[in-house]
């Protein structure tokens, strides 16, 4: 099963930069990587008057998109899926990180910046590991947030070398 994480933190705390730190680090490290972004408010990548919105606003229940280099899937649905459900439709990757869940994941990694952030958002009880300039909890492990080499050997030892 590949594994889930979860970056989580208050608004504003860096978890953007910080997961984007922590993809290149195990990027260069040869693992593939898959990232699920939770929107809370909605989004829409189709523009209108293109091709696969015209497919869409037709009827389609499905539309993919594909070219040389990338493919996109925009599928429509009657409720918000759960994490795990998404996660499902992500096959060939290492390990898949997600932002935007913070309740729903199982293993999350809290990011925490004592100058854009008052308090953590996690009880260390829900946490893997901790990003942050700053000691939080004592007794879970912790990384600095400017440097994401730590946390990447971290992940590796604990949760991509037992797949692979």
């Amino acid at each position: 099963m590949i594994p889930v994480i979860s970056i989580v933190g208050r608004s504003d705390c860096g978890k953007t930069t910080y997961l984007e730190k922590l993809i290149r680090e195990i990027k260069l490290r040869g693992y593939k990587i898959a990232t699920i972004k939770h929107d809370v408010h909605g989004f829409d990548i189709d523009k209108p008057g293109k091709d696969t919105w015209r497919h869409a606003q037709a009827g389609a229940d499905i539309v993919c998109i594909s070219s040389p280099e990338k493919m996109a899937m925009i599928k429509k649905v009657n409720k918000e899926l759960l994490l795990e459900e998404v996660a499902a439709h992500i096959n060939g990757v290492d390990i898949i990180f997600t932002e935007g869940y913070k309740r729903e994941s199982k293993l999350r990694i809290e990011v925490f910046r004592k100058e854009a952030c008052e308090s953590p958002l996690c009880s260390k009880e829900e946490l893997l590991a901790i990003a942050s300039d700053t000691i939080i909890y004592d007794d879970i492990p912790h990384f600095s947030v400017n440097d994401p080499a730590p946390m990447a050997d971290f992940l590796e030892k604990s949760l991509l070398q037992k797949n692979r």
